[in-house]
């Protein structure tokens, strides 16, 4: 089982992380590991998932759902350091990523006449958005 596990482990890792626990032979030792590196909860990482959080923007040429799926895992990330973020404000966040050009009308269309805007109620209609669209990645620019 300790086997299976490891190997488990290892085949989520990307090939950098993997160098760090190659020799290790047991899966709660890989975790560990990988947990007093990657999860600390030091003022230098809360500064850099905070820096990615604040600075998030949709890159040129990738599909909203992708845009959506690093959010979130820039979310959970930050959530595993008990950093709380409400969920308007995770809204409001992925709404300021998004370029003028191509989605200003979009946004203004989806906040009017609301006093709450909810994540799950911004990101289903972006995708669909998206997919209304020509089929195609939208233009952002940096």
């Amino acid at each position: 089982m300790n086997k299976t596990a490891c190997g488990e482990i290892r085949s989520g890792l990307s090939q950098h992380l993997k160098n760090d626990v190659m020799n290790e032979t047991s899966a709660k030792k890989i975790w560990e590991t990988l947990a007093s590196k990657y999860m600390t909860k030091s003022v230098e990482n809360r500064l850099h998932l905070k820096r990615r959080l604040y600075r998030f923007q949709l890159k040129k040429g990738v599909f909203m759902s992708d845009h959506i799926n690093t959010y979130t895992k820039l979310l959970v990330n930050l959530s595993n350091l008990d950093i709380v973020i409400d969920d308007e404000d995770k809204a409001l966040i992925l709404l300021s990523s998004l370029p003028n050009e191509g989605y200003e009308t979009f946004v203004l269309t989806l906040i009017n006449g609301r006093t709450f805007l909810s994540y799950k109620k911004v990101t289903t209609p972006l995708v669909n958005f998206e997919l209304r669209s020509i089929r195609s990645p939208p233009v952002a620019h940096q």
